[in-house]
């Protein structure tokens, strides 16, 4: 067979590489000699396989499990039942010397915190928290950009015993609110401004109009007065308080994280203590990630990829590098070469602005080893690109949920990197394709043949049951829905396609279609209108493209609605998100109980 241009790679593993990996050392000492054998047992026998990633990551036990599963119910497995432990501490058993963070900002000034430091500051926090009154269980919520606060709000609340509310900075007071109102926190940690590529953005102000009970304010100077009630940061730690974590059961849940759906409010997603240990075991063996590394990944806390890189990083040894603006712009370039990160993260929207502008020339990234992408499907030609820009380093697909605590789908450094293409489900993890006949093929709706570390046994606001398991095929196998459309192509890659439901993936960011009709609804002369994801015919990030039927007597001005949309996007719901296209139509289709066909739509502006 001919391998297609599509499948073609453009990056192959050289021998270096493959002696070097975390995978040939999982590999040999588990008695295979491929992948795919290795694989296949990580399946067939999970608790080996997670045994054996928890010794790996030197997982710290007060009292160590009786078993790695309590029970044979897949759907429910009960990891590492009578275990009692706070992942908190994991993260931070590794010498005191070494650099737990590396900062940077646009003034190129690189600050660099040690394990030790990040240990007294997190033991500060949590001893704040018990100072404050709040009780274990009590949850904090964090709205603010990904820095050194951050993660120690993060790490604290854990270490205290309390659980995270993750909140993406990006979002609406309107969107804040309702996550609020979903939790509940006690309080929530925020910071006074944000800069952002020159534009200052008020992310306490934010938490006020969004009803914050009471608010934890990282100082930046722009001395803004603060609530009767409200913290400083600095008046909330307690400084020389010893660390002290809160020993737990491993169902505990440590973090609160949304997610999507197609209807109504989004997803409340638990994480336990074992959801790290997902997070961790991908970093250490897709994106190969050994201790000394260093790790950036331009995210926040609000998205899985915020509290991932903290595990993936702290749990492998390795260092988190954050900096403090836009990932886009020529001052990130030159962070990463000054910070010397060897595993880069990046969304395919990143990569774009990079080519376009310009900011990442050939011979920028000699320190980095690999690249990971996701949040998106990549652009074949961007992605390509990329790794050739990088100086021949792979580009490693990588496409999960919030609900699988990693990725379900990935490549590594044993695969040739083939661009906007996975090699396979990840380890610990298999999948099944179905078509709309529900038959097993090579194009359609995938589901998870469950049981893992990391997935979700438990929704807050939803019956998980109904979400994952009611109404799935009978195919002889408990299979789980996750809803992504995958085709796998005539040399076993695979290729994300999707979503197959109303919710959408913007920029990395999923959204249920009606959350963004319901932002951009109301305007005069607009009596209907449908918004879809579209995915360029030659692969690539989805634009968001918004159908409307016009009022019977309205003459529409498409561009001015489209501004019009934009503006109520950016202010009730996420700046982040734009409007590629509004196209006019006689009329929306719908099937025979008046859903809207988003399939029709997305194939007629397809074609």
């Amino acid at each position: 067979m001919t391998q297609s241009n599509s499948s073609r790679p453009a990056w192959i593993p050289t021998s270096d590489v493959v002696q070097h990996a975390n995978l040939t050392e999982l590999i040999q000492r588990s008695g295979f000699e491929t992948f795919a054998e290795l694989h296949r047992w990580s399946v067939s026998d999970p608790d080996g396989f997670w045994a054996g990633v928890i010794e790996d990551l030197s997982i710290d036990f007060e009292t160590p499990p009786v078993a790695i599963r309590g029970s044979d119910d897949v759907t429910n497995p009960d990891w590492l039942p009578g275990a009692a432990f706070n992942i908190a501490a994991s993260c931070l058993d590794h010498g005191d010397d070494a650099v737990a963070v590396v900062t940077g900002s646009p003034g190129g000034v690189i600050e660099r915190t040690s394990i030790a430091e990040l240990r007294g500051m997190i033991a500060a926090f949590a001893e704040g928290f018990r100072v404050a009154g709040f009780a274990q269980g009590d949850r904090i919520a964090i709205v603010m950009p990904m820095t050194v606060e951050a993660v120690v709000a993060y790490l604290g609340t854990i270490a205290a015993g309390g659980v995270v509310v993750s909140i993406a900075d990006s979002f609406a007071p309107h969107e804040i609110s309702t996550r609020l109102a979903i939790t509940a926190p006690v309080a929530v940690v925020t910071q006074d401004i944000a800069l952002r590529l020159g534009s200052v953005l008020p992310m306490y102000q934010k938490c006020v109009d969004a009803d914050a009970q009471r608010c934890i304010v990282v100082q930046t100077g722009s001395h803004t007065t603060l609530r009767d009630g409200d913290w400083t940061w600095s008046n909330f730690l307690v400084r020389d308080a010893p660390f002290a974590p809160v020993m737990k059961p491993a169902s505990s849940h440590t973090n609160i994280l949304f997610s999507s759906g197609t209807t109504g409010d989004p997803k409340a997603i638990p994480w336990s203590q074992t959801t790290p240990i997902k997070a961790a075991m991908d970093g250490r063996f897709h994106q190969d990630i050994h201790e000394g590394d260093v790790v950036a990944w331009p995210t926040n806390l609000g998205w899985m990829m915020g509290p991932w890189l903290i595990y993936a990083s702290l749990l492998n040894g390795a260092t988190i590098a954050l900096y403090q603006d836009a990932p886009t712009t020529r001052g990130f370039i030159e962070f990463v070469e000054s910070a010397s990160v060897t595993m880069l993260g990046v969304v395919p929207s990143i990569v774009a602005a990079w080519r376009t502008s310009g900011a990442l020339a050939s011979g920028d990234l000699t320190s980095v080893k690999a690249i990971s992408s996701t949040g998106e499907a990549s652009s074949p030609d961007d992605s390509s690109w990329l790794m050739h820009a990088a100086g021949d380093v792979p580009v490693i697909e990588y496409c999960g949920g919030t609900e699988i605590g990693g990725g379900y789908i990935a490549g590594s450094v044993l695969h040739p990197a083939i661009p906007s293409r996975f090699s396979g489900p990840t380890l610990g993890l298999d999948l099944v394709i179905l078509d709309e006949d529900g038959a097993v093929a090579d194009d359609g709706e995938v589901f998870l043949v469950p049981p893992s570390i990391g997935l979700s046994t438990e929704l807050l606001n939803r019956d998980h049951e109904v979400e994952y398991f009611e109404g799935v095929p009978d195919t002889g196998t408990i299979l789980r829905r996750h809803g992504d459309q995958i085709r796998r192509d005539g040399f076993g890659l695979l290729q994300a396609l999707g979503r197959v439901d109303d919710t959408m993936n913007i920029g990395g960011i999923k959204v249920s279609s009606a959350d963004l009709e319901d932002a951009i609804g109301g305007i005069d002369g607009v009596r209907e209108l449908a918004a879809i994801a579209s995915a360029p015919q030659d692969g690539g990030p989805a634009r968001l493209v918004v159908f409307v039927v016009r009022d019977q007597r309205a003459n529409l001005d498409l561009d001015a609605v489209r501004t019009e949309m934009q503006g109520r996007l950016r202010s009730r719901l996420n700046p982040l998100f734009r409007i590629h296209d509004v196209v006019a139509v006689a009329a929306l289709p719908r099937t025979a109980s008046n859903k809207v066909m988003r399939r029709s739509l997305r194939e007629s502006y397809a074609g």
